[in-house]
């Protein structure tokens, strides 16, 4: 099986929907899968945003990130980037934790990178 890393980069409710939703097929067809939020997307890591927007397609966010959250999934999230927008590591989403730019380059490594 395959090792994929995606990796959201955008406060969009598309991207982020997309984002969770292609780990969560990746996973559930038994590839490895890890996510790392930056930039933007880091805003999909707080535990008290609203994940129940729906895209046109009808579906959201809250429809696939409690899949990975029970399947523990690591979910990194930028530290400066979060910082920068005042998200600590006591507001993240349960299963995300604070990394580096050094733990995204060592994923990306060995992993199919797909990008939101």
């Amino acid at each position: 099986m395959a090792n994929f890393l995606f990796v959201l980069s955008k406060d969009s409710n598309e991207s982020a929907t997309r984002c969770m939703q292609f780990a969560k097929i990746a996973h559930s067809k038994g590839h490895h899968v890890d996510m790392f939020f930056i930039d933007g997307g880091v805003t999909w890591a707080d535990k008290d945003r609203d994940l129940s927007q729906n895209t046109d397609t009808g579906d959201c966010p809250a429809d696939y990130l409690p899949y990975l959250v029970e399947n523990e999934i690591a979910i990194g999230i930028c530290t400066p980037c979060a910082k920068a927008r005042r998200i600590g590591e006591e507001d993240l989403i349960e299963g995300a934790r604070l990394g580096t730019a050094a733990e995204l380059i060592h994923l990306a490594c060995d992993a199919a990178v797909i990008s939101l």
